[in-house]
């Protein structure tokens, strides 16, 4: 289980996919588990070409996997498992010549929640147009409406690539409270893959991290962010300290920055104090999503 004893919505065990043959030949995933914990709010980051949208298609049912498997809440993933899912994978396609209503109600008739589809319009915002051929919506509208047609089933889980596309920055934020709603208020698990580090920040209680199809790192957005803080000192005389600590410190920003854990840094001030360097302030500097993004796909991966 990845938090406490609540099962996973998303198990991923062992996934491997390979593209093309012989010398030609590209892994697309390379042994990846996950486990989504249910009711996050779970990001799936990584550089273009990690493995993201390989990982989301294999969920969906839309690529088969060489080795490794899917459950979804416990069960192997199959097309019963799967109608627990909505899903928006890469740009939404629709037909130009029906309404956002029409669309909504195709859906919902093959799940028969049809009731369903005047609550989705006003929570993805598009009411207002519901009748309105979908030719004529811009590519935020058509986002939205492809997020709508994902919730209409009534899903314990949603899985959404991208779900930001093509929206303005009022739309962006629309959209991040509507997320954090679906997790928080209905309890809908959403796995999603974004390019924007500092939505996923601010909305994702969990992130994954991939690199070359496997794991880069994982875990709670907080934890993650917590284990590369650095402790900075302003102090009077910052090359001493250098000095003292070659393998540690290193001057920036005015002061310098050690490399310490949290349970040492009394102990660092006290012995500095002793050594009669004036410290003027301390605290742990902690960096944001996309610095720790970029540490961890550029280091070397065992």
């Amino acid at each position: 289980m990845s938090d406490g004893d609540r099962e996973d919505a998303i198990t991923v065990s062992g996934v491997e996919k390979t593209f093309g043959w012989g010398g030609r030949a590209f892994k697309a995933l390379d042994g990846l588990s996950l486990g989504v914990p249910q009711g996050c709010v779970y990001g799936l980051l990584g550089p273009n070409g990690a493995g993201k949208s390989t990982l989301l298609r294999i969920i969906a049912g839309l690529v088969r996997p060489d080795r490794g498997s899917i459950a979804i809440f416990g069960e192997d993933a199959c097309r019963r498992s799967r109608r627990r899912l909505g899903m928006l994978i890469e740009a939404p396609a629709f037909y130009p010549f029906l309404t956002a209503r029409e669309h909504l109600e195709m859906f919902a008739r093959l799940s028969d929640t049809v009731t369903m589809v005047e609550p989705v319009l006003r929570r993805v915002g598009i009411e207002y147009a519901a009748d309105k051929r979908v030719a004529a919506f811009s590519l935020g509208m058509k986002q939205r409406l492809g997020i709508g047609c994902a919730l209409v089933a009534h899903p314990d889980a949603i899985v959404l690539d991208e779900p930001t596309n093509g929206l303005d920055p009022d739309g962006i934020l629309e959209m991040r409270s509507l997320i954090a709603d679906l997790a928080r208020r209905d309890g809908i698990t959403v796995l999603l893959s974004s390019h924007l580090l500092d939505e996923v920040e601010r909305v994702c209680d969990r992130v994954a991290i991939l690199r070359n199809g496997r794991m880069a790192a994982q875990g709670r957005v907080a934890e993650l962010l917590d284990s590369q803080a650095r402790f900075w000192l302003n102090v009077d005389l910052p090359e001493a300290v250098v000095e003292r600590l070659p393998s540690q410190a290193d001057a920036g920003d005015g002061g310098v920055y050690v490399r310490v854990g949290r349970d040492e840094a009394p102990d660092l001030i006290r012995m500095l104090a002793n050594a009669n360097i004036r410290i003027f302030e301390a605290k742990w500097v902690k960096p944001d999503l996309e610095s720790v993004f970029l540490s961890e796909t550029r280091r070397e991966l065992p």
